[in-house]
């Protein structure tokens, strides 16, 4: 029986898809009625009404708020609009199709051979091996899932660190394993020399890092620890929860054996819904673990539990119904897009940001040759703090986010990740320069438009 529900799109028709909500004369799909299953809707508007691949639009003029952040990201209106459809029940097939093309758009974010995106057909594995885990919990969850069921109380594991959220994965793994935190300054690389030093060392387990920090605006070479975890026999755990889809990651060519990913990052999804991507070698391991009756106490992040529902595309507990939804129809959007080139947009963005205030005479935090494509970390120039992050939001209509810790106040961040497009990114560069010339700084006449060809 069909239920028949009127969404009003007045409040979408003029509105980017890209969710900037800047006026926008091109077309977009229009749903009245819908299945009360929500099905009708999904397959019809959120699966083959997106935007045609090539069409992004990049530089067309911005107007309304500019909102760069480095997540939670902005959703589009499919994702939206997904979200809001009526509920369906969590075990039966309209759920089970939810999850297959959330699994197969999964497989795409994280740079996974391509999977079949219909149930019952093995959506979340492929030939790489890598099977997908979809959690209903934020990306700290996920993560939690993955140092949880990977490792015995005196494991020990290398967690190098260079801002806050490196600092959470050790926090966190100090749980359930032995962690030897490498604690580096705020910003700076990692010392590859001590790393290796202690690798040599012999008896680990695992290196584990933040991959993109944050907090920090650093990217960690993955490369060369992906080589160095190779060449010592240990496990690479990689939170990926603000690279995968933004930035280059490659799992398998890393030879990581578990990578975690938060849906309201790069790959501009809602937030409270993450995913993780596992090799078989972490499958073989977290169930020798339980077998051997050594393993850290799980229930509702029990990977093995989870992994015996991926064939049945499910879940072995009540899953964030409408979440799913919207991701799978985030990652429609990204297969859009085309994932090679959002990782160049948001590198396009990143380097016009950094090029841009480092010739107004702004220092970055990061060192050079690691700094983010997806968060760009600024410092403010003495006698400005915070109050200029307020009145950004407050007079032009946009916000970046400040620092944490001992940096707050001292620093802000410009966020280039999700579907923040080029032109959006020029205007908001424009308002903080206008705003930073009302706190008395004066600036050459610079053309923002060209740093960002």
């Amino acid at each position: 029986m069909l239920i028949s529900m009127l969404i009003d799109s007045a409040a979408f028709s003029n509105a980017c898809m890209c969710s900037c909500r800047a006026p926008c004369n091109m077309a977009m799909p229009t749903v009245s009625m819908i299945d009360a299953s929500g099905m009708k809707f999904f397959s019809n508007s959120v699966c083959s009404s997106l935007i045609e691949p090539g069409v992004y639009r990049l530089n067309m003029g911005h107007e309304g708020d500019c909102f760069l952040v480095p997540g939670p990201v902005r959703m589009n209106q499919a994702c939206l609009e997904a979200m809001s459809t009526p509920t369906i029940t969590a075990r039966g097939t309209e759920f089970r199709d939810v999850m297959a093309r959330l699994n197969s758009g999964l497989r795409y974010a994280f740079n996974l051979t391509p999977s079949s995106s219909e149930r019952k057909n093995q959506s979340w594995t492929g030939d790489d091996g890598y099977k997908v885990i979809v959690v209903s919990g934020s990306g700290t969850a996920a993560m939690e899932m993955v140092m949880a069921n990977r490792f015995r109380h005196n494991d020990r594991v290398l967690v190098p660190t260079n801002g806050k959220f490196g600092e959470r994965v050790a926090e966190m793994g100090s749980r359930f394993c032995n962690v030897k935190h490498l604690k580096y300054e705020w910003g700076r690389a990692f010392d590859f020399g001590e790393i290796e030093e202690q690798l040599a060392r012999g008896n680990w387990e695992a290196v584990a890092i933040c991959h993109n920090e944050t907090s920090t605006g650093i990217t960690q070479d993955a490369t060369e620890l992906a080589e160095m975890c190779q060449r010592h026999g240990v496990a690479f755990i990689i939170d990926g929860i603000t690279s995968v889809g933004g930035l280059p990651v490659h799992p398998n060519e890393w030879g990581a054996e578990a990578v975690v990913v938060g849906a309201q990052k790069c790959t501009a999804g809602p937030s409270g819904i993450a995913a993780i991507a596992v090799n078989q070698h972490f499958i073989d391991r977290c169930t020798a673990i339980r077998n051997q009756d050594d393993s850290n106490p799980t229930y509702y992040l029990d990977i093995l539990a989870a992994l015996k529902k991926g064939d049945d595309d499910q879940t072995p507990w009540t899953p964030a119904i409408n979440p799913a939804m919207g991701w799978a129809a985030s990652l429609e959007y990204l297969k859009n897009e085309g994932l090679e080139q959002r990782w160049n947009r948001c590198a396009l963005m990143a380097k016009g940001v950094r090029n841009l205030f480092t010739d107004l005479g702004f220092e970055l935090l990061a060192d050079e040759f690691f700094r983010s494509s997806t968060v760009t970390a600024i410092m403010y120039p003495d006698g400005i703090d915070d109050s200029w992050r307020t009145r950004l939001k407050d007079e032009y209509d946009t916000q970046v986010i400040g620092a944490q810790d001992h940096l707050k106040g001292k620093m802000f961040r410009v966020g280039s990740m999700g579907e923040t497009t080029v032109s959006e990114m020029i205007e908001g560069c424009k308002r903080m320069i206008s705003c930073f010339e009302d706190f008395g700084m004066e600036f050459s006449q610079v053309e923002v438009e060209s740093y960002f060809e």
